[in-house]
Parts: structure tokens; C-alpha cells; sequence
């Protein structure tokens, strides 16, 4: 069957210039032999619209040039489309490309979407929305609030605001309910993860894995801020999962789970896939297995 992609450029995501992206789409994507229609990215998130297009025109692949925001918005408008997903990663952290193995450079990631492997994958729902790579609740959604208002984009913003927000960041406190265990703890942040990272290469969730059917559960626990560093290095080197009940007493609690609920007691702020989110009271996430096909490299690069 011959393919025919549908390219989705998110203008304001990450801080490559889209103009000569789209120029480079274009021209691979024509030279490729491929027939192809680029449309924006949508501020609601809705890309409803494409269904009479997918259907009518025999869409048989959607390619996101965008952030993992963006990448979650099309799929889950998308995934019950008879349809492949590839990412040319354009955003500021890329964890789901990152994870996948796609490069982050242009040309790289179009020579997988040509001649790469789609296989289906896990996302996850998150109090209803849908997730595709990492989701958190307490100091890096701060960041991520913080780094939506920024007027300059980029891993160097980002950076200096998780720098700026280590130093001054308080613990919440919160209750996790997850395969059968109810506990309470102080915690800096949860991370609830189907991608092993929260981009740009810094791993958060050693052991996680994107068809797996879990979902890892990042912890960090109350602790001295030093300690804090060296008990999430120490956590990422040795990447040792656990049942949370033998972890209780650790000051990083790392396990597996297909779903977990959270009450956040004090507020703490709250991310999907790295877009700043509404505050809830309570977070339930569960595993949505091998929900969509990701195009993939054949081999690690």
C-alpha cells in the first residue's frame, strides 16, 4: 500500500526555525517518492477535523513535529485511526523521541519515518487525559509552570529555572494508593513515567519501557537537598525497582504498577507530558496498553 502522511509543525514549540523545517519536510519528503499535507498544530489540542481527511484520502501515517505535549494531543485525538505516529522532535526535552531512540536532528528522524518500524506502544490516562510519557506532581511541574511563561524557550531556560527552583523547593505531602499498599509521605515530587526520561537525555525511570504494560513510579522522598541529588543519582545508576513496600523506607521509592491514585494534600502543582496542568486533589493514572503504533529505528543508532 502506498503511504500518504499527514505532517503536524508546532510553530512555537522548542526553538529550531519551523519555516526551514517545513522547507526540509517538503523536499525529503517529495524526493522520498511519498505523498504527504502539512497542516499547524492546534492550541485546543483537537484534531478531530482530520478524521473526513484520514478517511477519505488514505492517511496511513501522522507525523508530529513538536513537543511531547503536542505529540500526546494528536494521538489522543488520532489513536482510533487506523494510523501510524512518527516525531521529529522539536520540543525542549523530546522524552518520548528520546526513548524511542529518534533523532533529534531533522534529517535523521525523516530517514525513520521513510524507512523505520511502527509497533505499538503504552500511553497512559491521567485523571482523564491522555499521557504518552511522563506525567508529575510537586517540583518539576513548578519548572514546567514556570518554563510555559517564558518568554525564550530551550534547554538553557529550562535549566536555569530548575537551578532556581532546587534551592527554595519544599516538600508536599501526599497519599498513594497503588497494588493494594495505602501510604503517606513528604515528597519533593512523583513522577508517574511510561518513557524512561524527562528529556534531553536525563533519566528518571531507569527501568521503564514503553511497551511493557506498567507504569513507573518515581518517589522522592523528604530529605536534605545534597541527599536529594545523590539519592536520585544513586537511584538512576542503579536503576533498582522494588515493591513499594519494601521501599518504604528508602529515600527514593521506585516500583512498577498498572495504576495509581495520589491525593495531593497541599496543592502541589501538577504536569501531563511536560504541559503545565490544573491542580487536582486527587491524580489516577492507569497503563492504556499498546494504544498506538510509534514509527521506530530498525536498530539502535
Amino acid at each position: 500500500m502506498s503511504r500518504h502522511i499527514i505532517y503536524i509543525i508546532n510553530p512555537i514549540s522548542g526553538t529550531r526555525t519551523k519555516k526551514d523545517l517545513q522547507q526540509l519536510i517538503e523536499k525529503k519528503t517529495t524526493e522520498a517518492g511519498i505523498a504527504f499535507q502539512i497542516f499547524p498544530s492546534v492550541a485546543r489540542g483537537d484534531y478531530s477535523f482530520l478524521y473526513p481527511i484520514i478517511r477519505e484520502q488514505a492517511i496511513t501515517d501522522v507525523v508530529i513535529a513538536g513537543g511531547d505535549g503536542t505529540v500526546s494531543q494528536v494521538v489522543n485525538s488520532l489513536m482510533d485511526c487506523d494510523v501510524n505516529f512518527g516525531i521529529i522532535p522539536c520540543g525542549s526535552g523530546n522524552g518520548l523521541a528520546y526513548a524511542a531512540r529518534i533523532s533529534k536532528q531533522p534529517v535523521k528522524a525523516l530517514e525513520i519515518i521513510f524507512n523505520g518500524k511502527p509497533s505499538a506502544i503504552d500511553g497512559f490516562t491521567i485523571n482523564e487525559h491522555f499521557a504518552c510519557m511522563l506525567s508529575g506532581i510537586g517540583f518539576d511541574a513548578k519548572v514546567a509552570h514556570e518554563f510555559a511563561h517564558q518568554p525564550e524557550r530551550g534547554l538553557k531556560t529550562y535549566a536555569s529555572l530548575v537551578t532556581k527552583n532546587f534551592f527554595s523547593a519544599a516538600p508536599y505531602q501526599f497519599t498513594i494508593e497503588s497494588n493494594g499498599l495505602t501510604f503517606s509521605t513528604e515528597a519533593y515530587f512523583i513522577n508517574i513515567a511510561n518513557s524512561n526520561q524527562f528529556g534531553n537525555n536525563f533519566t528518571i525511570a531507569p527501568k521503564a519501557l514503553l511497551a511493557d504494560g506498567l507504569l513507573d513510579i518515581v518517589i522522592a522522598k523528604k530529605t536534605t537537598k545534597p541527599m536529594l541529588l545523590f539519592n536520585l543519582l544513586r537511584q538512576i545508576l542503579a536503576g533498582k525497582l522494588q515493591k513499594a513496600e519494601n521501599s518504604l523506607d528508602h529515600p527514593v521509592i521506585y516500583f512498577q504498577t498498572e495504576k495509581i491514585s495520589i491525593k495531593n494534600h497541599d496543592q502541589a502543582p501538577f504536569h501531563i507530558d511536560g504541559d503545565p496542568a490544573e491542580t487536582p486533589v486527587v491524580v489516577n493514572a492507569t497503563i492504556k496498553k499498546k494504544c498506538f503504533r510509534l514509527i521506530q529505528p530498525l536498530q539502535a543508532p
